[in-house]
């Protein structure tokens, strides 16, 4: 495997992750889920460099890139069910044992904000704020559409040049509302903060300047939009859908 984690490059100090890599108490890869996974086997054994902007992890269903994001996060201190480093919620556990692996290497002098923002816990992220006012005033999320809350979060609290998980932010946007996330995205980076982002949406990841690692059966690599799996099925399907869906009608 090509090694992505490189420790003699020189990078941006001040971003807040510079690399990720195991730490004394990662299994051997294999032994345990989730390190049966190719991707998170390649990161414990590589370890993974972050860009100082934004890095889009892309892949299909059980590929391993959501487990990794939320490792991430975890590791940095963001809590598992979503939210920023004070937002410690939780209703089931079922993270994966990943975090406790990883060690971060962080930029000196970087903004210690966070937020970790995915789909499936918001509902209990938005219950969590009710019960819990902060001083941002924060709006009525329950009484929004899922897509209408997402925005309302990200002009709330994607206000600060800190780093910036998110896992599959895209299923609850349209396809306008993917391209105003686009431009969150920019924002931030240009405030000096750094995203890291599972996605399978070929539109949020066409992002001008993003690293992009594929993620699949071979592990993690580096790859280029149009070189995408990803982006290849949707253009196929979108220029003759009915040779897709005969297959699954007939």
């Amino acid at each position: 495997m090509e090694s992505i984690w490189t420790p003699g490059s020189r990078r941006r100090r001040e971003q807040p992750i510079v690399a990720v890599r195991a730490n004394g108490d990662a299994p051997d890869s294999g032994r345990v889920w989730p390190t049966t996974i190719p991707a998170v086997a390649q990161v414990l054994e590589e370890g993974i460099d972050l860009a100082p902007g934004v890095t889009f992890l892309v892949g299909e269903n059980g590929s391993g890139k959501s487990t990794i994001v939320e490792g991430i996060a975890v590791a940095y201190g963001l809590s598992p069910e979503g939210g920023s480093r004070q937002a410690m919620h939780s209703t089931r556990p079922s993270e994966s044992p990943l975090s406790e692996w990883l060690q971060l290497q962080r930029g000196v002098g970087a903004n210690r904000w966070g937020f970790f923002l995915r789909a499936e816990t918001m509902h209990s992220f938005y219950t969590y704020l009710e019960e819990n006012p902060s001083a941002r005033g924060d709006v009525a999320f329950h009484e929004m559409s899922h897509g209408e809350s997402f925005l309302a979060l990200l002009d709330s609290r994607f206000d600060e040049p800190g780093f910036y998980c998110l896992d599959e932010p895209e299923a609850a946007l349209s396809f306008q509302s993917t391209l105003a996330l686009i431009a969150v995205l920019q924002r931030i980076v240009d405030d000096g903060g750094q995203v890291l982002c599972a996605t399978h949406s070929p539109v949020l990841a066409a992002l001008p300047g993003a690293r992009i690692l594929e993620v699949g059966e071979w592990g993690i690599r580096p790859a280029e939009w149009n070189d995408l799996e990803l982006v290849n099925h949707w253009r196929s399907f979108l220029q003759d859908p009915p040779r897709y869906l005969r297959h699954l009608l007939d």
